[in-house]
């Protein structure tokens, strides 16, 4: 997709702020600093649209980016920021369930982790709560250009065994560096969303 016009129409914590434009959503979700804003970035051709939070763990709201008035990119805050209060990150919980599993606009979500490492126990526990609410998943494996070519088949399989992935759920392999995998994220969300 073409991306020419894009806005952060509200940052939501509770679902009567939840944008009503009827537009298809995609929910990204990731551990801090897994490159969640480099994904938006590059999927919308802008450098620093998305901010990259100084402070891991910093973003506590949904962020609804509106893009070319077709869809929404739906940020949700990272985890497993060690610095953030067990309340806080109850808080978080708490927001992010109300809007996976109330919110009838969520076409999919991309579920991002980092392709040097195996994934954590919090990237599994995500994977099963989008199964448990039935949302079409996409495991995006980031940071893919620190890898050697050579090991890239072995991190893809270490990521789909570490998050018993089902045959319905797709892996790809990104680099925000050299956009390896951004057409691909792309024809995910077109296919999912219905939009081209």
């Amino acid at each position: 997709m073409q991306v020419h016009n894009v806005n952060l129409t509200i940052s939501a914590v509770r679902p009567e702020q939840y944008p009503d434009a009827k537009l298809p959503e995609v929910a990204l979700a990731g551990r801090s600093n897994v490159g969640k804003s480099s994904l938006i970035n590059t999927l919308i051709n802008r450098r620093n649209y998305a901010r990259t939070s100084s402070r891991p763990g910093k973003t506590q709201t949904l962020n609804f980016y509106n893009i070319e008035d077709l869809l929404y990119f739906v940020d949700v805050p990272g985890y497993g920021y060690a610095k953030v209060s067990q309340k806080e990150r109850e808080k978080w919980a708490r927001m992010i369930e109300t809007y996976f599993s109330t919110r009838q606009e969520l076409k999919g979500a991309i579920s991002l982790v980092d392709a040097r490492h195996e994934p954590s126990e919090l990237d599994c526990q995500m994977i099963e709560f989008l199964h448990y609410y039935n949302i079409p998943v996409l495991v995006v494996g980031t940071k893919i250009d620190k890898i050697p070519k050579s090991k890239r088949n072995k991190s893809e399989s270490q990521i789909r065994k570490k998050l018993q992935l089902t045959k319905n759920d797709r892996l790809i392999l990104f680099s925000a560096v050299d956009k390896t995998g951004k057409d691909e994220v792309w024809d995910w969300i077109e296919d999912i969303t219905k939009v081209n």
